[in-house]
């Protein structure tokens, strides 16, 4: 349906997520991969959607200048929001393990935000799940980390590895969502393009 759509588009995901990448497949568009480097810092007083909403518009920002009319620029950010704080990319072990201790027995909020561009429009929404952990041990939040490594994942875990498997417990919104990507309304929003 959507290739048929926009077979005379040019359609650019920016983003380096291979969790994206995959998501963005499985919606049957062919499409371009183009990540342009930024630094994400955004203002502290912005909190939840607006920190991911304000990343996914700084994101697109960066191809204004050189879209064609035909282009049609996707990007995206995720957080982890828990005790009133985003939980971003670990930077490295001991602070992907502070973090799983933290999530740890209690539940959080994902929330991406999704940026469509074009030369002529930008629409910005986003998703929010809620995602209940079990009380986990401190030997199955050192082997998760030590074995997967998740120094790319907000939050310092990944709901589609070991740690989603066993720890888990309950989840409120699309389980997508918090792989990064809410796929369900990008198809939504595409549609009415």
């Amino acid at each position: 349906m959507l290739s048929e759509k926009f077979k005379n588009n040019q359609i650019i995901l920016a983003s380096g997520s291979p969790r994206r990448q995959e998501l963005f497949k499985e919606l049957g568009i062919d499409f371009s991969i183009n990540v342009k480097e930024i630094d994400e810092i955004y203002p502290s007083t912005l909190v939840e959607e607006e920190i991911t909403n304000y990343l996914a518009k700084l994101k697109a920002k960066a191809f204004e200048n050189e879209l064609q009319e035909k282009d049609i620029v996707i990007t995206s950010d995720t957080i982890v929001w828990h005790d009133n704080r985003p939980l971003e990319k670990p930077k490295n072990k001991g602070q992907a393990i502070e973090m799983l201790q933290e999530l740890s027995g209690t539940s959080h909020k994902v929330i991406t935000s999704v940026c469509i561009k074009t030369t002529k429009s930008q629409n910005v929404f986003f998703d929010v799940t809620t995602v209940f952990f079990k009380k986990l041990t401190f030997d199955e939040i050192l082997f998760y980390v030590e074995n997967y490594r998740p120094f790319d994942k907000a939050g310092g875990y990944g709901i589609q590895e070991w740690i989603g498997f066993i720890g888990v417990t309950r989840l409120e919104g699309s389980y997508f969502n918090v792989m990064g990507l809410p796929v369900h309304k990008l198809y939504e929003e595409l549609m009415k393009l």
